[in-house]
């Protein structure tokens, strides 16, 4: 197991099912891919591939063989990309991962940058899962709620996104305004899919209003921004993005309980990296416009 070029062909030659798509992919001759898996099966004492006229198919021992060499390999694309990451100017790939949640401010900053920087490709991960910058899976992340703790990741303040409750003007003609939190009874509202959401301002609404009334759920802060616009009850949208959304009315302004506290993330290895240190200073600086966003008025 000495021999990770040939291990490399086999991966490729799994990945393209042919040795003529596993030749260009790694640039040799398909003599050199073939040369490389007879070398491997002999070495290893089994057959890796089915061959066929079709192509080359693993069998269950190529396949074991396979899983590892394709962890491997991303792991080897992923340090490439942490070294190449140590370049002393603003160029190359910049990865940026979030919530979907904060595209509305993060998504043009980044797109600003990225013009300021013109040999700067901009990636930006969304999603759910916890990208691991430990990984090289990302330069820096943008993450929601209490301090992140993985250990060799530096964690910087970000912002605290002021968020309000908001009704469209179809809404309040229908069911009227209340005046205030105080006056909430008997009105619908829109709020996470999941009840239990650990979000703030989600947490306060679980506690304020009975679950029956939230009538409008969904896993994506997306549509439930689009619910409320299109008049399916009271919900909490950011302060930044109902200033760009047409026909809302505040119904509470922003309270300290309900906004989350945002955090730039970068790990050690890359932190004082060029390019890194160049967006967390861009970042950082814009923030402090985005944390005094004035609320819509009513």
């Amino acid at each position: 197991m000495d021999n990770w070029d040939e291990i490399r062909t086999a991966y490729h030659v799994a990945r393209a099912g042919t040795v003529s798509g596993a030749a260009e992919a790694l640039g040799v001759h398909h003599a050199t891919v073939i040369r490389h898996i007879d070398a491997l099966e002999a070495r290893l004492g089994v057959r890796l591939f089915q061959r066929h006229a079709r192509g080359y198919t693993p069998t269950e021992a190529g396949d074991d063989l396979l899983r590892v060499a394709k962890g491997a390999d991303e792991q080897f694309a992923q340090l490439a990309g942490r070294i190449k990451g140590h370049g002393g100017d603003v160029s190359g790939d910049l990865v940026v991962t979030s919530l979907g949640a904060f595209n509305h401010f993060l998504v043009p900053a980044l797109a600003e940058f990225q013009q300021a920087h013109p040999d700067l490709t901009v990636r930006h991960l969304t999603g759910e899962r916890l990208f691991r910058l430990e990984y090289g899976e990302a330069h820096v992340a943008v993450r929601a709620g209490a301090a992140p703790d993985q250990p060799d990741n530096v964690v910087q303040p970000f912002f605290h996104q002021p968020v309000a409750l908001y009704a469209s003007a179809a809404y309040v003609l229908r069911h009227g305004q209340p005046d205030g939190v105080e006056a909430l009874d008997g009105h619908r509202f829109v709020g996470p899919g999941d009840a239990q959401s650990r979000a703030p301002h989600a947490r306060w609404l679980a506690g304020a209003v009975p679950e029956e009334a939230v009538v409008f759920r969904s896993d994506d802060v997306h549509a439930q921004w689009a619910a409320i616009a299109a008049g399916a009850g009271i919900g909490f949208v950011p302060c930044a993005q109902a200033g760009q959304m047409d026909g809302l009315i505040q119904i509470a302004p922003p309270q300290p309980d309900w906004a989350a506290a945002l955090w730039l993330v970068s790990h050690v290895d890359l932190h004082r990296t060029a390019k890194v240190q160049a967006l967390l200073a861009f970042l950082k600086e814009r923030a402090e416009g985005w944390g005094r966003a004035s609320p819509k008025a009513s």
